[in-house]
């Protein structure tokens, strides 16, 4: 009977954890599909990517001590990060195009430290905390399961963010552009499609998505951190490498994956161990990749 009893249990507290990864799982692919589209385009791992995610929160956090509301603020911080990702690949990436794949990594950790170093000096090294809204702290019951907002939010804006980044990409000129130079960059050119062009949208692009994801973040802590923008980059560079780099559909899919990785090691493992369940999850990425080392999805253009 208590054998029973505790399979019930484990059973639903694994339910329960994978109603939460879909929600996680959501800003995970946010994340990574930035990621991913960069790559597909220029070959590099953008690592100042996370910073786009704390330049989104510290516009919202500046915004509120200036008595601008929240939501405003959001709407804000989209706008502040698509920005600050086109100025980064005008100042530092464009000049560097032709450049080996390690000197524009190098490029994208100093980008990353300078970002970072902005907000050490001018605003705090400390936490800030922000007043969220309500909503985000409320949950509802189905079925005998709770359903967190914050975790509705995630999945609802991943889902809009994902239709309307597949119909831009392929209804519109620039999308079709974006594509094309995603599956042969040089032929792409020759047949006259604005290089300038396509990347600084694809960056744009990246900063948005990366911007929708820091709000979730934001509402779901309540704080931020000049070095908040770090474990949201390790985050979606892991998903992108689940799903297999430079695909679109690999970064959600990754996204998804590492976050039911989680979900499942948070049901199952003892208490004692649960404070490395991040180091277990990593391992399993690693034996996935041992027998998949292109990623779960082979690398297709950015369309799907």
């Amino acid at each position: 009977m208590t054998e029973l009893m505790s399979a019930a249990i484990s059973a639903r507290e694994l339910i329960q954890q994978l109603i939460n990864a879909v929600g996680v799982g959501s800003q995970y692919a946010l994340l990574a599909i930035g990621l991913a589209m960069v790559f597909s385009l220029l070959g590099m791992v953008n690592f100042a990517h996370g910073e786009l995610v704390t330049v989104a929160a510290y516009t919202v956090y500046l915004l509120e001590r200036a008595g601008v509301s929240f939501w405003i603020g959001a709407v804000a911080a989209l706008l502040a990060a698509g920005l600050a990702a086109m100025a980064m690949e005008r100042l530092a990436f464009r000049p560097l195009r032709n450049a080996s794949f390690a000197t524009l990594l190098l490029a994208s950790f100093a980008v990353s430290q300078i970002v970072e170093g902005l907000f050490l000096h001018f605003v705090s090294p400390r936490a800030k905390s922000v007043s969220v809204p309500g909503v985000f702290n409320h949950f509802i019951r189905v079925g005998g399961y709770t359903i967190s907002d914050i975790y509705l939010f995630s999945a609802l804006a991943a889902m809009v963010a994902l239709g309307l980044l597949t119909l831009f990409l392929r209804r519109s000129r620039h999308g079709v552009a974006m594509l094309a130079a995603s599956q042969d960059f040089e032929i792409a050119r020759a047949m006259g499609i604005r290089a300038n062009g396509v990347i600084a949208a694809a960056f744009a692009i990246s900063g948005v998505l990366a911007g929708v994801a820091a709000i979730l973040i934001l509402g779901q802590q309540g704080s931020v951190s000049p070095d908040m923008g770090f474990d949201p980059l390790l985050i979606a560079f892991i998903s992108c490498v689940i799903g297999g780099l430079g695909s679109l559909r690999g970064a959600v899919f990754g996204g998804f994956v590492y976050a039911f990785i989680q979900g499942i090691l948070t049901a199952f493992l003892p208490t004692s161990a649960l404070a490395y369940g991040d180091a277990f999850a990593l391992a399993i990425v690693i034996a996935i990749l041992y027998f998949a080392p292109q990623g779960l999805l082979t690398r297709v253009a950015p369309s799907t």
